[in-house]
């Protein structure tokens, strides 16, 4: 089985930013870890602190997933979002949403 990692950058609508982190953070990431092949996730905000000049994204999901094909898991996602079993919010920016997926190059090393 490979291990991959899927970082998800996204945005809330408009005057929406809490009520998009209460359901994000308390809601959405449960909903996806009941997905067989997703084992860990974790949200991020960009620190204020990091560069002058706002970037695209504000907030970054890192999923971890374990499969044979990362496609595979993506679509057994897709299915369960299709069944209802995972829901979305309008306080999420769909127009502005970027997923990309990673598959390790080295070993992790830790310090």
């Amino acid at each position: 089985m490979e291990k991959y990692i899927i970082a998800v950058y996204s945005n809330p609508t408009e005057g929406n930013e809490d009520a998009y982190n209460q359901w994000y953070s308390d809601t959405h990431l449960a909903e996806v870890l009941q997905v067989p092949g997703f084992v860990a996730a974790q949200r991020f905000r960009v620190d204020a602190d990091q560069a002058p000049e706002p970037t695209k994204h504000k907030y970054l999901a890192i999923y971890e997933i374990e499969a044979d094909e990362s496609m595979d898991v993506l679509q057994v996602l897709g299915q369960a979002s299709a069944e209802g079993k995972i829901g979305s919010s309008d306080t999420l920016d769909l127009t502005d949403i970027s997923t990309t997926i990673y598959k390790p190059m080295t070993r992790r090393v830790l310090a």
